[in-house]
Formats: structure tokens, sequence, C-alpha cells
């Protein structure tokens, strides 16, 4: 039966046990230890005996546990008494090294209690181990630095959350639990190559502008386009609503119902849509010169000159305010012209952080497949599930097939170089497809 457990260094002493759902094998040491631990001298005896369960991976789906005789050692020479050390446990949690390295891997796709129940230990362990292995990752893990670094928020568990992003690479960079000032300045600050970072997208949040000015002075804010031009969107959907109190019961209906004609830019209507805006428009000036004003704006963007866009600006301002609607719009101005370089810094490089948006629609996702998770977990099941991230494979590298020896337990061993790849982070597709698919 010891086949079936693949142990260095445990044997099985009776046949196994079994039934419908576990497996029980008894097992002891293949061999007694040779040196004392304290003093080194190899003259020991046996001086007791206890029976400890260890639990083991699953075999053919049955939970597994090892009923381990362990004895313990009394040195001759210093009198100092120890258990036997076992090279395939972990003391800790009195399991094999290898379960818990299984439930690290399981832990990060499924939740607490599917895990628990299909190894056979109890929830709080496998919290414990996840929160084990979450505080190495957290050491261990150094994704590279954006060149284009996204700051967003998401919300997990009912609060807004900074969310820092690869914008080349669309990949999170890293989550924290809140988007204050000090938080974003810590996290930038900790960045120890963060002088390589060019440019930082964001939207018009004055915390996200002052913390980059103080730790990344070199880098050029750029405030998302669809931030700015949604303002746009909500100010023509203000104007439809105040002239609500005007229309009859039906015309506000379907005029609510339609909403979503005057928001679309003109040019991607079809021929139905195109139809009852101008109807709308033609009865209602008011409304006509709200959507004209709505579109205008849009017409900025529709440049690749950062100059061109400007004078466009300057045009539509000009407009807007000797309109009717400019009550409306005022706040969309005050934007524009409090953000102003920011804002154009958009025409550099036409940055956005407009896939950042799906990232709260996954998040969601995440939070009801784990009910109860603290934000901590959360954070980390999304961070540090290596199936998610986005790796480059390194140049071709002909050191890394040349053999070193490394000295272990078993003793010398010939193994080849390990290859080193960059991390970019996780990657929001990889990690779409896999929530579609039910895999996380």
């Amino acid at each position: 039966m010891s086949d079936l457990l693949f142990l260095p260094d445990l044997k099985t002493t009776e046949p196994l046990q079994e039934n419908e759902t576990d497996m029980m094998f008894k097992v002891e040491a293949i061999k007694p230890p040779e040196h004392c631990s304290e003093c080194g001298f190899d003259k020991l005896y046996k001086h007791s005996l206890r029976k400890q369960l260890i639990m083991d991976l699953p075999i053919r789906l049955k939970r597994v546990g090892l009923q381990l005789n362990r004895r313990r050692y009394k040195c001759r020479e210093c009198g100092s008494t120890f258990w036997e050390r076992l090279i395939s446990i972990d003391e800790k949690r009195n399991m094999t090294k290898r379960l818990v390295e299984s439930i690290e891997e399981q832990s990060m796709s499924k939740t607490f209690v599917e895990v628990a129940e299909s190894v056979g230990v109890d929830e709080k362990t496998v919290r414990n181990v996840f929160k084990d292995h979450v505080a190495f990752k957290e050491r261990e893990y150094q994704f590279e630095t954006p060149k284009w670094l996204g700051i967003d928020e998401i919300h997990i568990i009912r609060k807004p959350r900074l969310v820092l992003t690869n914008v080349e690479r669309k990949t999170i960079f890293d989550i924290k639990p809140n988007r204050q000032k000090e938080t974003v300045i810590q996290r930038l600050s900790n960045i120890s190559d963060r002088h390589y970072i060019e440019y930082v997208t964001m939207d018009m949040w004055k915390p996200y502008k002052d913390a980059v000015n103080t730790v990344l002075p070199q880098a050029k804010v750029v405030v998302d386009k669809f931030h700015v031009v949604r303002m746009a969107n909500q100010a023509l959907d203000n104007v439809r609503k105040s002239l609500k109190a005007n229309m009859t019961a039906k015309e506000r209906r379907t005029l609510m119902r339609e909403r979503y004609i005057l928001l679309k830019r003109k040019h991607d209507l079809n021929e139905r849509d195109s139809f009852l805006l101008e109807t709308w428009l033609g009865h209602i000036p008011e409304l006509k010169e709200a959507y004209e004003l709505k579109e205008e704006f849009y017409w900025i963007w529709d440049t690749n000159d950062s100059d061109e866009a400007r004078d466009r600006y300057r045009y539509w301002k000009q407009r807007c305010l000797s309109s009717k609607s400019k009550d409306a719009y005022k706040d969309l101005v005050r934007a524009v012209d409090n953000w102003q370089n920011e804002i154009f810094n958009y025409f550099d490089k036409r940055l956005t952080n407009a896939y950042t948006e799906s990232i709260n629609s996954i998040i969601r996702q995440v939070e009801r497949m784990g009910r109860g998770y603290s934000f901590e977990a959360l954070r980390a099941k999304i961070l540090f599930n290596e199936n998610l991230h986005k790796k480059r494979k390194p140049r071709f590298n002909p050191s890394a097939f040349n053999k070193v020896m490394i000295y272990d337990t078993f003793g010398w061993d010939e193994v080849t170089n390990h290859v080193i790849t960059g991390n970019y982070g996780v990657d929001f597709s990889t990690l779409i497809k896999k929530l579609e698919k039910g895999d996380f």
C-alpha cells in the first residue's frame, strides 16, 4: 500500500482501511534518526510513542488520513528528547506538505468550504493556510512596473477601493483597501523603479493628482476621456428630465424609454432611431440645443491634434455659455477648465482607463461566489492566482540549460537553472474568461 502514498520517509504498517468517502493508512517512519538534534551524538534510544493523525492528498476522490505511530527519542549523551523529524509533514498543520500546497492552490479559485470538504479538514484550517500563503505571496510577488499606470477605483464589499493597473498590458497591478491620498502616496512610494512610469491615467479626483505630483513628478497625468464625455451625457440627461414637467404622461414614458437614443452618437443611430430623434428634437427646441451641445463636445475628441482639440473646446465653451442649456453644462465647463492640461494630455498617447470599468462587474461576480470573504481574501484571490497572470517570456538564454548541484535532505542533486520570467499582473481577459466559464 505504500505505493499509493509515495511519501519518501513513511511506510504503511497495516492493510488500508476505507469506506465510501475516506481512506485511512497506518504508517510509521521508514528509519529512525541517526543523530541527536541538539548535540549531534549518535547514541539514541526510544523514549515514548504517540499516535498522530496526519491528513494527506485525496486518492481516487477519497479523503486520506494517515495514522502515524510517531516515536520520541532520547539522547544518551545530553539527555534531550525529540520527536522523529519527517520531511513530508508540515508540523504546524498536522498534514503533509503536499496537501498544504494543494490547499494553497485550490483556495485561490474555490471557496474555503469547498476545499475543506474535499480534503477532510475544517474551514478554519483552510483559511489559516490561505492567510499564510497570501502573506508569503505578498513578499514574493513584484509585478513589473507599468510604463503607463492607471489609477481608478473599484467597489469591493460596498466600498470604493484603490486599483492600480498596467494600461499598456491591460492587467491589474495592485488593489488597496481605500483611495485616500495617503494610501496612494504610500503605494506609489513603494514602487522601487517608479521613475520608469511615464504616464498616469485617472479620473478627476484631486487626491490622485496630488499623490502623483508628489511621488511621480516626472509622469504626465492624463484624465480618462470617458470620465469627461460622460459628463456631457449627464448634462443632456438632466435637460431631458427638466423638460418632463411640461409633457403628457405618455410623452414622459416614451422619452424615458428611448433616452438611449439621445445618449448615443448621432452617426451610430440606425434609420429608425434617427427618425425618432429628429421627431423629438423638432418638437422640443430646448432639447435640440442641449443635444447639439453634447454632440459638439464629442466632436472635440474626434481630432488627433491637441492644439486643434483646445481650439474646438474654446469654440464649444463660447457657444455653450450663450445657450439656454448653460446651467446644465456648467459642471462640465468647470471641470474642463480646472483640469485642462491633464484632459488634453490625452492626445499625446490617447490613453484611457476604459477597460477598468469592466473590473467592477468582475468584482461583483467574485463577491457573489465568495460571500463572507473579507476584502483581504478577495484581493488575494484576484492578485495572487497564478493562473490569471500575464507573463513575459524571457529572451533565449543558453545558460538556462546548464546543470548545477544543490544539496537537500536526500543529498546532492543535479538541477537545471531556474528561468526567470516577467510578470505583469492579473490579465483582464483571462479573468473574464474564467468567470464566464465558472472556473474562478
